[in-house]
């Protein structure tokens, strides 16, 4: 019989993810303390966060 998979996908490396997730948050803290923002992917979409929360689509124009 086979045994069953677990659902939930485990990293070999599992120190990656906490690491991942702690550079996002000093990224924040960063611009907050800069008064800047940070870009990253949510929803398959790329995003601008400002240093006060708000979150807007990145776009091209933004590049230069």
């Amino acid at each position: 019989m086979m045994e069953q998979q677990n659902s939930e996908h485990t990293r070999k490396y599992a120190w990656i993810d906490k690491w991942a997730k702690m550079t996002g948050e000093r990224a924040r803290i960063d611009a907050k303390a800069n008064k800047t923002y940070i870009i990253y992917e949510k929803n398959g979409e790329i995003v601008k966060e400002y240093y006060d929360g708000k979150i807007i689509p990145f776009t091209k124009e933004d590049e230069s």
